[in-house]
């Protein structure tokens, strides 16, 4: 189980709480299918993905941004039984869906990076980026546990 402090339940709290999930979402999911054009292989039921503007302007991408950022809003208020939140997701994306666990990394990744460029460093500060790195590893954890 993972120790938080108080200042990294606050860090990753308060900048949940400025996150627009209908925003950041849709831009990770794109920004993850456009760098990493093999991730595009688990979304064939979405249609036209076949080019960066095709995928910048497909709903069904932008909605499982938003569906992924809800996902992490579990996490949010659950910090201290993340593995337990999402053992059926895990098994879901590793038995159903076959997903590459390291794609999870990908995307926090690019969650990341949204983020950053949203907020800057002004509010994005490296103690802030340090609690949310730390949140973003156990949720990639957790949802590649059922891989191990």
């Amino acid at each position: 189980m993972v120790k938080w402090t108080d200042a990294e339940r606050a860090a990753i709290t308060t900048l949940w709480g400025k996150i627009d999930v209908a925003e950041i979402g849709p831009q990770a999911l794109t920004r993850l299918m456009i760098v990493y054009p093999w991730t595009q292989r688990h979304f064939t039921t979405f249609g036209n993905i076949s080019t960066n503007a095709a995928i910048l302007g497909n709903p069904k991408v932008a909605e499982h941004g938003r569906t992924v950022m809800g996902g992490l809003e579990r996490a949010v208020k659950n910090l201290d039984d993340i593995k337990n939140v999402y053992a059926k997701l895990s098994v879901m994306h590793s038995e159903k869906l076959h997903v590459d666990p390291d794609n999870f990394r990908l995307l926090a990744e690019m969650i990341s990076v949204c983020v950053a460029a949203k907020f800057g460093r002004q509010y994005f500060t490296a103690d802030v980026q340090e609690a949310w790195q730390k949140f973003l590893a156990v949720v990639v954890s957790a949802l590649g546990r059922q891989y191990h």
